[in-house]
């Protein structure tokens, strides 16, 4: 898989986890919450990207 697509997967769900605090309730955006969610959505990105590879080829 292309190292840039691996990028994009994990910049594109980085962004999404570091904003689901803020729909609960957090308006601070680089509040702790959003920074583990941001952590932790860009580390699944990075795994969904892998996953993808190894199943396309």
């Amino acid at each position: 898989m292309n190292k840039s697509v691996i990028l994009l997967l994990a910049g594109v769900f980085g962004t999404v986890g570091a904003y689901i605090p803020v729909l609960f309730g957090d308006n601070d955006f680089l509040s702790g919450w959003s920074i583990l969610g941001s952590m932790l959505g860009g580390f699944f990105g990075i795994w969904l990207a892998v996953w993808i590879g190894k199943r396309i080829g």
